[in-house]
């Protein structure tokens, strides 16, 4: 492939790890902590790979050569800067135990698996993308490993190529998947163990043992790079409001740590809105405020940061979809048969009192997105809902009605983005590039170690990197028992931003001055050269999280 400049020069970055997982790597066993809910059923659910010890590595005087042994990598889900790095440390972890060991990519993530898609990785392919953003070394995919047919099929070509353990890179359901995987052989005696490793820019999958998932410091940098530069053209023109949508479907931390970095006008929080039962009219009556109190300073502009699950968390806008879920579930083909200028009103005569009115209220084009094809699991699909426009759309009647009443008297223009695909595949931060290499690493000397149903985990960086703590985490001690499709299972909890948590109430400190002053912050491009204060320092969520 070409490179650029910036690729050449990372491809020499030695990323940088923690003491214990240079040379000779013991693994020592701590406690088993019961960190969530439904431990019972739990352990019913994972008899054989339930109540096992917390893992941490430490270096060992004792070198000893650790028999060739092949594994297979998988990447799991969307991409996340950084996956690469985890491959290369996974690859040179298994090859510093023994240099004849192998390691096998598995294409276009768990199908492959199912599939038999294969290739192998050897060290001219791995130098190719040390450093580099994206998953293209072996692609990814979101089929979900849960039934006993793929485990059975998977298991064929695990036998054929020798496979002895099988590392999952994903996020909280593919480490649920990796976990129910780790069983499965287990109990049936396959010989295969199976580790995962945290991966998602959405930052929620983490917990007491796993500071942080990769690719989320990476991303964040980028949205904050291109939030600042709208801050300054916005600054620059000062006649637009800019509403900017981030992904994040079930949390909002990117849309706090970009605020945090960025310090926008304002910023939605999702568990924020949910917490205060707050409805749709009262989102837009607090942006319509700011709006109204900085054009009375003679600023008509303005930036507006909207985490991408906020019509979710929106008690009043829940369950409105979930009424819209079932109605179209059973009647999709009769709904279908609706002339599409007609169909807006067809709803509107099936719903429930409050839902009709809500659904009636909102601006057509988002009321037609409410409508459009479920996802595999029958939800909506909220990345295809432009809050954005909705909300900017929404806040413009306010203002006009306030202009009419003689309440404001500014100017309203608007501009719309959304910031999503363009922070996934993006060069690894040096800091996502240190801990992915790490996680692999550690994932390697998980395996030597005996180790399944565990996920890998590095922790403590704020500190320097010879100071961080790697080891694994067993994948039952994060689970809990949850109803999904009707049913209950047992999945990995998902981390919400915490209103009670170092990161909001830095925010919900300054929000009020950054509303009405134009403090904007232009953070630039990530910076991999220069001072490491520069080009290493992590997250603001994980340094207030941390308290450093």
């Amino acid at each position: 492939m070409t490179k650029s400049a910036l690729q050449i020069e990372r491809a020499h970055y030695v990323p940088k790890m923690p003491t214990a997982l240079r040379g000779a790597v013991k693994a020592v066993d701590g406690e088993y902590t019961e960190s969530v809910a439904n431990q019972e059923e739990i352990k019913k659910l994972f008899p054989n790979t339930y109540g096992m010890p917390v893992v941490t590595f430490e270096k060992s005087n004792e070198k000893k050569t650790m028999p060739p042994i092949n594994v297979g990598v998988i990447l799991s889900g969307g991409q996340a800067p950084g996956g690469h790095n985890v491959i290369a440390g996974l690859f040179d972890g298994l090859k510093s135990g023994n240099k004849d060991s192998r390691l096998y990519g598995f294409i276009l993530g768990p199908g492959g698996l199912i599939e038999h898609k294969y290739m192998e990785l050897t060290a001219g392919i791995i130098d190719e993308y040390r450093n580099t953003g994206g998953f293209d070394m072996i692609g990814s995919g979101r089929t979900k490993l849960e039934q006993k047919e793929q485990f059975d099929k998977g298991l064929e070509i695990l036998k054929k190529l020798d496979i002895k353990a099988l590392v999952i890179i994903g996020g909280d359901d593919s480490n649920t998947n990796a976990c129910v995987l780790a069983e499965y052989y287990k109990s049936i005696g396959a010989g295969v163990q199976v580790i995962g490793c945290p991966k998602t820019i959405d930052g929620d999958l983490k917990n007491e043992q796993v500071e942080t998932s990769f690719g989320f410091d990476t991303a964040c940098k980028v949205y904050s790079e291109v939030i600042g530069n709208i801050q300054r053209d916005c600054n620059s023109a000062r006649k637009y409001w800019h509403f900017i949508k981030l992904m994040g479907r079930s949390a909002s931390h990117i849309a706090l740590e970009c605020a945090l970095q960025t310090h926008p006008n304002v910023c939605i929080i999702s568990e924020e809105v949910e917490a205060r039962n707050q409805t749709l009219d009262d989102i837009v009556n607090q942006i319509a405020t700011v709006v109204l109190k900085r054009s009375e300073a003679g600023n008509n502009f303005g930036t507006v940061l909207i985490p991408e699950g906020l019509v979710e968390f929106i008690p009043a806008m829940k369950r409105l979809i979930a009424e819209l879920n079932d109605f179209l579930a059973k009647h999709e083909t009769e709904f279908k048969m609706i002339k599409k200028s007609e169909q807006r009103s067809y709803i509107i005569a099936k719903l429930t009192k409050e839902n009709s009115e809500l659904y009636a209220s909102l601006p057509e084009g988002v009321a037609r997105q409410l409508t459009l094809e479920r996802d595999p699991h029958g939800n909506v699909q909220v990345s295809l809902i432009e809050t954005e426009k909705l909300l900017a759309e929404m806040v413009g009647n306010r203002l006009a009605e306030w202009k009419a009443e003689g309440k404001y008297t500014g100017k309203f223009a608007t501009q719309m983005h959304f910031f999503g695909y363009e922070g996934r595949c993006a060069a690894p931060s040096n800091y996502d590039a240190d801990y992915c290499y790490s996680l692999g690493y550690a994932a390697a000397c998980l395996i030597h170690a005996g180790k399944t149903g565990y996920m890998s985990s590095v922790r403590n960086t704020t500190a320097p990197a010879d100071k961080w703590i790697a080891g694994g985490i067993p994948v039952t001690m994060m689970m809990n028992m949850e109803r999904r499709h009707g049913e209950m299972k047992p999945v990995i909890q998902k981390a919400l931003v915490k209103l009670e948590g170092a990161p909001f109430k830095a925010y919900a400190a300054h929000r009020e001055e950054w509303a009405l002053s134009t403090d904007y912050v232009y953070p630039g491009p990530i910076q991999y050269f220069g001072p490491s204060s520069v080009c290493d320092e992590p997250t603001k969520t994980l340094q207030l999280e941390q308290q450093k």
